[in-house]
Parts: structure tokens; C-alpha cells; sequence
């Protein structure tokens, strides 16, 4: 079980939630990650703090409880290396798979990662890397003890960037983006709202969303509304890569629609 939706908080989660957190001031992302790791800690889970800068175990000196992890080992940090820009996003989750399977070999139920990711953003290739390795590491925390939060300054970064990175997590802090694409075990999930507006962020969005056996798998059941630019969008992708688009919702209207538009290898399933 995951969470998602729009929060203000970052405690009583899951051990495999993953959530975006764009922030404004530097102390408030501090005393969040904190919070987010000390509810890891006590889920027993490894706690690791990712940022920059130098010193940073007193960033986390709001939480007595990180500070004896850190001390006694059940957490870390990790100062954030410009060359950490240079994995490819396959890498970096693999980097993050092996450190949640030494977790377990170590005897703790998972690990739970903080991290200031911005300075990862830094040009329109990068942006397309970040992405991708956000939903390649959402598909990774389905089946896996693995918990996030991505945290990314809003001063540092123009809003549509904010939009897009937002769009990619099932869980966020801000409505900076109409909807929300997320995996799941066998394809992925839309919250939200999706209409001609935000067509170019679906379009986007789905980029880093690969069919998996031949089916676009798409849970549609947190969608308020799409119209039918929306599922266009959808089925071209599905048929640009040989895939049948299959829909999940238990709304009558969805399959309504696909049957109006003529759509007739959607499948539609409740």
C-alpha cells in the first residue's frame, strides 16, 4: 500500500512513499526531512539525508532522535557531488536498490532517503534525466522497502519545471500540477485532472512510462476528469509503442467516451 495525494505533512507514511517537495526557505526543508526520516527510523528503517554543503548532520539537529542515528549508525548523510549528476538514472537506482538490500542485510526493515535535488536540475538534458530516474525509482518503491522525498527549491528552478518534477510523484506538498502519473506493480496510476491545458505535461510525463508486455496499463480510478484530448493522448502513446491501451476506473463515463471516439482496442476494466 502507498500513499498519494496533496499533504502538508511529511510523517505517518509508508515505507515505499515517495514524495515530491518543492520548498522556499532552506530552514523549512531542513526541519521536513528531519521529521520524514525520524518517521523512517521508527518504521526501522535506515535513515540517509542527501544535500549540499558541508556539515550536514547539524541540519538535522531539530530531531534528537537523528542525532543518537547518527551517532549509532541507523542514519547517515551524504554530501550531494556534482558528479552525481553524471549517473544515468538506470545507475542511480541501482545505487539506491543496493543500499536498501545492505539495509536489510543489516537488519533493518528498509531505507528512507531526504534529499535537496536540486542542484541535479541544472540544464533541459538533465531535466529529462531526472525525470526519468523519478519514475524509474517510483516503479522500484512498488515492490520495494524504499521511501523518498525529493525536495527541489522553488527559487532556483522555473515553475514549469516545478510542474513537471511535481507530476511524477504520487505524492506532493504543492497543486502546481493538475495531475499526478505514478507506477504501479503492473503500469501506472493518474490522480487528478487532465484536459487540453495540461496535455503537454501529460505528454511529458508519459515519456518515462514504458509499456510493459505489450498493455499501457493505466489506473484511472484517482482521475476527477479527463476530456477527450486527454484520452487521445493516452491511446497515441499506447499505439506509438505497439502497446493496447488498458483502462481501470468505475466510472461508466470513461468508458462512455472511449466507445464515442471510436476507440475500439481500449480496453476498459473495472
Amino acid at each position: 500500500m502507498r500513499t498519494s495525494g496533496v499533504t502538508d505533512v511529511v510523517v505517518g507514511m509508508h515505507p515505499n512513499d515517495h514524495l515530491c517537495w518543492p520548498f522556499d526557505d532552506f530552514a523549512e526543508f531542513r526541519a521536513r526531512a528531519a521529521e520524514f526520516l525520524a518517521d523512517g527510523l521508527e518504521l526501522g528503517q535506515r535513515a540517509c539525508y542527501v544535500a549540499r554543503g558541508d556539515d550536514l548532520a547539524t541540519h538535522l539537529a531539530t530531531e534528537p532522535v537523528l542525532a543518537e542515528a547518527l551517532r549509532d549508525g541507523r542514519a547517515e548523510v551524504v554530501r550531494l557531488e556534482p558528479r552525481s549528476a553524471t549517473a544515468t538514472p538506470e545507475e542511480q537506482v541501482k545505487v539506491y536498490a543496493a543500499a536498501t538490500r545492505a539495509a536489510l542485510r543489516d537488519g533493518f526493515t528498509g531505507l528512507r532517503v531526504a534529499a535537496d535535488a536540486t542542484a541535479l536540475v541544472r540544464s533541459p538534458d538533465s531535466l529529462d534525466a531526472i525525470c526519468r530516474y523519478e519514475h524509474l525509482i517510483d516503479r522500484y518503491m512498488t515492490a520495494q522497502p524504499f521511501s523518498a522525498m525529493c525536495a527541489y527549491h522553488r527559487a532556483e528552478l522555473p515553475e514549469p519545471t516545478i510542474a513537471r518534477l511535481n507530476s511524477l510523484h504520487p505524492v506532493n506538498n504543492a497543486r502546481c500540477a493538475p495531475f499526478r502519473l505514478h507506477a504501479t506493480e503492473d503500469g501506472i496510476a493518474l490522480h487528478g485532472e487532465i484536459d487540453s491545458v495540461s496535455l503537454d505535461l501529460l505528454s511529458l510525463a508519459l515519456d518515462n512510462a514504458t509499456p510493459e508486455r505489450g498493455a499501457l496499463r493505466v489506473d484511472a480510478t484517482g482521475l476527477r476528469f479527463i476530456d477527450h484530448h486527454g484520452l487521445l493522448t493516452l491511446h497515441g502513446y499506447a499505439r506509438t509503442n505497439a502497446a493496447t491501451l488498458v483502462l481501470r476506473s468505475q466510472r461508466s463515463s470513461l468508458a462512455r467516451l472511449v466507445s464515442l471516439l471510436g476507440l475500439n482496442d481500449v480496453k476498459c476494466v473495472r
